[in-house]
């Protein structure tokens, strides 16, 4: 049997969260991403947790490198943590990240045990509602 890791499992223990420079500083525009495939484990009975992360934020000089992103979730599939915990986590890593002008991170956890939790976390003031307006398409 093959023991050696896999290069995605590689580039997920290394992961590391990564700011990019705003390419429009001077203007208040809303980011809106959605991470469907989110999972960690119950702190208490060890079972898998599956959510939909949902990000918004209204960027000042930096805005995240998504591929990093990714890995940064990725890298909770085994962490023991509550659903509040994470989505908590989450926002306080991005913002000491990027110093946004608001950000919004919300835990969509599938039901389990006949519950449905949906976590919101909140930095910031909104300049506008550009973060609240639908999008065009595939929100």
């Amino acid at each position: 049997m093959d023991t050696e890791k896999k290069y995605g499992t590689l580039a997920i223990e290394r992961n590391e969260l990564l700011a990019w420079p705003n390419p429009a500083p001077h203007r208040r525009y809303a980011v809106r991403m959605d991470l469907p495939e989110f999972t960690c484990v119950c702190p208490q009975s060890g079972f898998p947790d599956f959510a939909t992360i949902r990000i918004r934020y209204q960027p000042k000089d930096s805005i995240v490198e998504l591929k990093a992103l990714k890995l940064y979730i990725n890298a909770y599939r085994d962490v023991a943590i509550s659903h509040e915990a994470a989505t908590n986590k989450i926002l306080d890593d991005l913002v000491a990240l990027l110093d946004p002008h608001w950000m919004r991170v919300t835990g969509d956890f599938n039901v389990r045990g006949n519950i449905k939790t949906v976590v919101t976390a909140e930095h910031g003031a909104r300049g506008d509602r550009a973060a609240e307006r639908p999008a065009s398409s595939g929100e």
